[in-house]
């Protein structure tokens, strides 16, 4: 066998790219890195945490630290999981997507088992769902029927058209997008989106609202 020193091109290598003779460059790499624990490690160490970053801040503020905010932490997740287990959705159908908002109570999925129940007053209710295209005209009822919900109140904004205008989002008359009138806490995608995707959207909700803790929040104030 002949040894790696020797190893010639066999075919000339263009100038100024690559040495005529590599033998000596590869003797070197194969001396280098001959063993795997020899070999340079390409992970990267993770770095410590800032004390002044927010999400650090976030995870402090995670971490009960006395017995009063152990028990305002027990507190917060009974009340949130009965807020979670009984919302009461705002009917705001204003396109074809409605008509999947409507499918989603049918019982093929039957959400009110889960204790989803639409109701007509915006005053009964903590979730809107806004679902289709809002019009510059229909802005301020919108507006109108979020300031009547009252707090704690959610939103989640249903189809393309909601979260951004969609196929009217270059129209004169077309508001591009829910969250320039209210703050917009799920955003489901799709021209409509199905039954299953507001479900979803609906499980994701109520996984933020699982982490909401108001109490000790306002006890550390």
């Amino acid at each position: 066998m002949r040894p790696l020193t020797s190893i010639r091109y066999p075919v000339p290598i263009a100038a100024g790219r690559f040495p005529l003779h590599p033998g000596p460059v590869l003797a070197g790499f194969v001396r280098r890195y001959s063993s795997v624990s020899e070999r340079p490690s390409t992970a990267r160490r993770p770095l410590p945490p800032r004390p002044d970053h927010p999400t650090t801040a976030l995870l402090t503020e995670r971490a009960p630290n006395s017995v009063v905010e152990y028990v305002l932490t027990t507190l917060d997740a009974l009340v949130n999981w009965g807020r979670q287990s009984s919302l009461w959705p705002l009917t705001f159908g204003l396109a074809c997507c409605g008509i999947e908002m409507m499918h989603a109570s049918m019982p093929r999925y039957d959400q009110d088992r889960m204790g989803i129940i639409f109701r007509a007053s915006p005053r009964q209710s903590d979730v809107m769902i806004v679902a289709g295209t809002v019009t510059n005209k229909m802005a301020p009822a919108v507006r109108l029927c979020y300031d009547q919900m009252p707090d704690p109140k959610w939103v989640i904004s249903m189809g393309s058209c909601a979260n951004g205008g969609g196929y009217y989002h270059y129209s004169y008359s077309v508001v591009r997008g829910v969250d320039r009138i209210i703050p917009v806490d799920v955003y489901v995608p799709g021209c409509p989106p199905t039954a299953e995707a507001l479900l979803y959207a609906v499980f994701q909700l109520q996984r933020k609202m699982r982490r909401t803790k108001i109490t000790r929040m306002w006890y550390r104030k």
